[in-house]
């Protein structure tokens, strides 16, 4: 039974170029999970262990996956286990983990976890305490794989135009640290120097070189070793750790090319050369952290680590920003998944942390397909982001959403007591798209020492290095990529923009200007722009209106209440909500999502606090949970020791006069267009006549409770009406993307796909 599932799991695969358009894979699946043989493990224990993980558990013979081995002829796993404990250092379990057999190799600062190796039985065993909430496997994850400066706005913020850096004081994201987790970044080419010629890649972190187990001195897939020590600033483990992951001048920072081209789009310069490739915030900092090896890869408990770094480091070194352009299977909910619990943690640290929504859009016949965004992307609190094909040229009025962004809403899952998936995150995803099809950036080299060679990428696809006009020197190389994961970094960079210009917004203000200015383009429903087309120029006017002590008073612990002013001076004025990019008005779309599947407008949203604009407030459809950071001793604040969530206390989240458009959307179907299927402009045009929230929405005991108004659930998907629509699902399965190729290169597929999709003969 157990090995028919993990067959019908991996025909699931997206790029396996299956579309279910009716759910009896569904009712056959929940079949087999209902049996009485699976009935008996879904109880309690069973509940908290990841499909995949306990497919491998259930099943003999090879499996594929790298994190499982045998040894002594029992089967071992390398996984991550989320606990509830209030011990920090969770000591109960970890001795729980040693006597099982186990070994324990990190404790990670974003999450209240550990990666640990466990003989199989013990996986049961550990799953049933009380102070463990989740355990999923070690997965593998892949990347989610100037003329930008004109389509986003940014070349009118800049008042010298895109050569002087040294003498722009705004709009280029000036001492703002932008931390790329990737696949490395070439520190030495020309794209990122800084005004003194040095590399403006301040710090790099490679945790591809040593195993986890390696870092303290022990031995990978050894049973029996703890090897988790403590991260105290001043102790001698913390020293040797930081030394052994740093990466600074290696001669081969990014062997396969991903990174230095999402590094480049987000912060490169590029008026060295034609064409000019200049980047979003070219004076800012860069943080190399690299989790994806030679040819893309990477574990999941690396990427975990990488993001450990940056929060760790993030008040060190200035980090503000944080990119991952990759992906996993999102089939776990964000509730438990630990790639979304860890980026919760570093927003609720105060960094903007952006995310490619992944690029599932279609499948192989060229179908599209709904609930595909990936993982970390599924997560709430983050800025996922969507791709835009801008056709060539710098005019907006051409921009349409490219046919391989992934699509919401999001899929993660959890089980029943029957153990049958049947509770669905169903969140509105992605929050916004920006350019992302065939954008030029620096291309990746080993140093000269290194032999100068391009990176694998470059090798194995000669065409992406194939740029008209651009000599190619060494140093200098360019290359083109498309996905969502070179519109991610497109966000990241204005987000530094943004943060340079108002150093007191807090992460979900950021999300919400960026979301209030953005452009709706025509015929794209929610779930495939979000609010709409990045567009920086109204984005930093409207940041520039607002107060600038907000979000550092935050990070010194003060608290607002909801309603409290955002404007720096009574009689204040917000800017027109429209802008001008290239001779054409732009109208912002004024949409911003919140409580994970709510749409609000309103000039309220940025005359007051919202309750939300909290980095350390999670408001998730009826939940809201507090965050709250524990600090390591006798460093002022600076490094933290971990992050731990809970209900939130009784609090204002919306404030009177903010607009609701739930209701106006209605129930959601994709065939009726309605609800998270309505056009992004169709809202925007109703924007003016929202529903009023009277009494805004307080909180009780974590539960959202509506004062005076009923909230209509109008944005959460019936199940079955979408799923019976052809939803494409991987349960538990690593999501490769693999190379995505610019839509233009498809030939005329790509016509008669874009053709199909748009309802034309």
């Amino acid at each position: 039974m157990f090995t028919f599932l993990a067959t019908l799991r991996a025909g699931l695969r997206p790029r396996a170029g299956l579309t279910l358009t009716t759910p009896g894979w569904l009712t056959l699946a929940a079949a087999l999970l209902a049996t009485p043989a699976f009935a008996q493990q879904a109880t309690g224990a069973a509940l908290k262990i990841a499909p995949d993980l306990r497919t491998v558990l259930t099943t003999s013979g090879t499996t594929g996956q790298n994190w499982v081995r045998s040894l002594n002829g029992t089967r071992h796993v390398k996984a991550l286990i989320i606990s509830n404990s209030r011990d920090p250092e969770m000591d109960a379990l970890r001795q729980a983990v040693l006597q099982a057999g186990g070994s324990i190799y990190y404790r990670y600062t974003s999450v209240q976890a550990m990666a640990v190796m466990l003989p199989g039985p013990a996986v049961w065993t550990l799953a049933a305490r009380s102070d463990v909430q989740s355990i999923s496997p070690d997965r593998v994850l892949a990347r989610s794989a100037s003329m930008l400066e004109a389509t986003t706005g940014a070349s009118q913020t800049r008042p010298t135009g895109t050569t002087a850096f040294s003498t722009m004081s705004t709009g280029t994201g000036r001492n703002i640290g932008i931390a790329i987790i990737d696949s490395g970044i070439a520190w030495q080419h020309e794209a990122f120097r800084g005004d003194d010629g040095q590399s403006r890649v301040r710090e790099a972190a490679d945790f591809t070189r040593i195993p986890s187990a390696l870092r303290f001195g022990g031995a990978d897939w050894t049973p029996g070793i703890d090897v988790s020590h403590a991260l105290h600033p001043a102790s001698p483990s913390a020293w040797v750790y930081m030394n052994a992951v740093r990466n600074t001048g290696s001669a081969q920072p990014d062997p396969y090319g991903h990174g230095t081209h999402v590094a480049a789009v987000a912060a490169g310069r590029g008026s060295f050369q034609s064409p000019n490739t200049t980047g979003m915030a070219p004076n800012a900092n860069l943080f190399d952290v690299r989790v994806l090896n030679g040819n893309g890869v990477g574990q999941l408990s690396d990427v975990l680590a990488g993001i450990d770094w940056v929060i760790y480091n993030a008040r060190r070194f200035n980090i503000h920003v944080l990119n991952l352009s990759l992906g996993a299977d999102a089939s776990e909910s964000y509730l438990t998944d630990p790639l979304a619990r860890a980026v919760r943690s570093a927003v609720a640290q105060g960094l903007v942390v952006v995310v490619a929504a992944g690029n599932y859009g279609l499948d192989a016949q060229g179908r599209r397909t709904w609930g595909s965004i990936t993982s970390p992307g599924h997560e709430p609190s983050v800025i996922t982001v969507g791709a835009v094909n801008v056709k060539g040229t710098t005019a907006r009025g051409d921009d349409v959403v490219t046919n391989f962004s992934s699509r919401g809403p999001t899929r993660g899952s959890r089980m029943n007591a029957q153990g049958v998936r049947d509770q669905f995150d169903n969140l509105l995803k992605p929050d916004l798209v920006a350019p992302g099809n065939r954008i030029v950036a620096a291309m990746a080299t080993d140093t000269p020492a290194a032999g100068g060679l391009r990176n694998s990428m470059a090798r194995r696809y000669t065409d992406l290095a194939n740029i008209a006009g651009a000599s190619q020197a060494s140093g200098r190389q360019l290359m083109q990529m498309s996905g969502t994961s070179v519109a991610a970094p497109v966000v990241a960079g204005a987000a530094a923009v943004l943060l340079e210009r108002n150093g007191g917004l807090t992460p979900p203000l950021v999300k919400a200007i960026l979301q209030y200015t953005a452009q709706p383009l025509p015929g794209a429903r929610l779930v495939e722009q979000g609010a709409g087309a990045l567009n920086i120029e109204g984005a930093l006017r409207l940041a520039s209106a607002l107060r600038m002590d907000m979000g550092w008073r935050i990070r010194e612990g003060h608290t607002y209440a909801a309603g409290e002013s955002l404007l720096p001076w009574e009689g204040a004025q917000l800017p027109t909500q429209q802008s001008v990019i290239n001779g054409q008005t732009i109208p912002w779309g004024r949409l911003v999502f919140a409580g994970g599947n709510r749409v609000l407008t309103g000039d309220e949203l940025f005359r007051r606090w919202q309750g939300w604009y909290d980095p350390r407030v999670l408001w998730v459809d009826r939940q809201v949970w507090q965050l709250t950071t524990s600090w390591w001793p006798n460093n002022d604040n600076v490094y933290p020791r971990g992050v731990t969530q809970q209900a939130a206390s009784n609090q204002g989240l919306v404030t009177r006069g903010v607009l609701s458009l739930v209701e106006l959307a209605g129930p959601s179907s994709a065939r009726g267009n309605s609800g998270m299927f309505r056009t992004t402009s169709q809202l925007a045009s109703w924007a003016s006549s929202g529903l009023r929230l009277n009494s805004g929405i307080a909180l009780a005991n974590g539960l959202v409770m509506a004062e005076g108004l009923v909230m209509a659930e109008g944005l959460v998907m019936a199940e079955g009406l979408v799923m019976a629509e052809g939803l494409v699902m991987a349960e538990g399965l690593v999501m490769a993307e693999g190379l995505v190729m610019a839509e233009s290169l498809s030939s005329s597929g790509a016509a008669a796909i874009e053709q199909r999709l748009r309802g034309e003969p």
